[in-house]
C-alpha cells in the first residue's frame, strides 16, 4: 500500500512540559487509523502538529512525499491534508451555507465548490433542510456534522478528526462514525482521534495506542480489540 502520510520520532513540548516522546505513526492511502488514548494523553496535539499548527522540537512529517517541516498550516491545506478540530468551532453567526463556503477558500478546492458542497449536504441531509440557519442555533450534533461538511469542502485527499463524537448522543455517535466509514469509502483517507475506543475500532482498519506523549500499542483494528490491556482500559472490561 502506498504510505500518505508518515510521522517520524515526533517530540513536542509546552515550554518545559514534554507533551510528545517519539512518537511515530502512518496512514496509508485509503485507510481509516484512529489514535486512542485517555483524556491528557496528547491525541489532539499529535494533530496539530501533523496540520502544523504546532512546531515540534524535533521528528519529521511527510505527506505524499512533501517534508511539512518548514510548510504552513495553510499550505498544508493546499496540499490536502485537512484538520477538523475537537469543538467543532463553526462560525455562529454565519449561516450553514456560509460555513461551508468557507471551507473552499483554497485554490485547490474553488473549481469543485458546488460538486463538495453537493457531497456534504447529501452525507448530511440535515444540513440541506438547516443550508439558511445560522449556525450557532444548530444542535451539538448538527454543529459537527457541519464542522466535517465544511472541512469536505477543502478537497481533502485526508481528513483529520479531532474527538468528533464528544458530548454526542450514543444513537448520534453511531450515526457520525457510520458517515466516517462513509467518506472513507469515496476516498478520503482518515486519521481519527478519539476517546470512544469501540466506535474508532469498529470502522478503523489499524490504530495506535498513545500514552502520556508515547506510542504504547500498533496494530490492526482486530488486534486492538482483541488485547487484553485495550480491553481493561478502553473497553470497560
Amino acid at each position: 500500500m502506498t504510505v500518505l502520510l508518515e510521522v517520524r520520532d515526533l517530540d513536542f513540548a509546552y515550554g518545559d512540559v514534554q507533551v510528545l516522546r517519539g512518537v511515530s505513526l502512518s496512514v496509508n492511502a485509503g485507510e481509516i487509523v484512529t489514535l486512542v488514548g485517555s483524556n491528557g494523553a496528547g491525541k489532539s496535539t499529535t494533530l496539530r502538529n501533523i496540520s502544523r499548527l504546532a512546531r515540534p522540537r524535533s521528528g519529521s512529517i511527510v505527506f505524499d512525499g512533501h517534508d511539512l517541516t518548514r510548510l504552513s498550516s495553510h499550505q498544508v491545506v493546499e496540499l490536502g491534508l485537512v484538520q477538523v478540530p475537537e469543538g467543532r468551532r463553526v462560525f455562529p453567526e454565519m449561516t450553514v451555507l456560509e460555513n461551508l463556503r468557507m471551507g473552499s477558500y483554497t485554490r485547490t478546492a474553488r473549481g469543485d465548490r458546488s460538486k463538495n458542497l453537493e457531497r456534504g449536504l447529501t452525507l448530511f441531509p440535515r444540513l440541506r433542510e438547516r443550508i439558511g440557519q445560522a449556525a450557532g442555533t444548530l444542535s451539538g450534533g448538527e454543529q459537527q456534522m457541519l464542522a466535517i461538511a465544511r472541512g469536505l469542502m477543502a478537497k481533502p485527499r485526508l481528513l483529520l478528526l479531532d474527538e468528533p463524537s464528544l458530548g454526542l448522543s450514543p444513537l448520534l455517535v453511531r450515526t457520525i462514525f457510520d458517515t466516517i466509514a462513509q467518506i472513507n469509502a469515496q476516498g478520503t483517507s482518515v486519521l481519527l482521534v478519539e476517546q470512544n475506543v469501540y466506535q474508532s475500532l469498529r470502522i478503523a482498519a489499524r490504530g495506535y495506542v498513545l500514552e502520556t506523549g508515547s506510542i504504547a500499542l500498533a496494530g490492526t483494528a482486530a488486534e486492538l480489540s482483541d488485547n487484553a490491556d485495550v480491553r481493561r482500559a478502553y473497553l470497560g472490561e
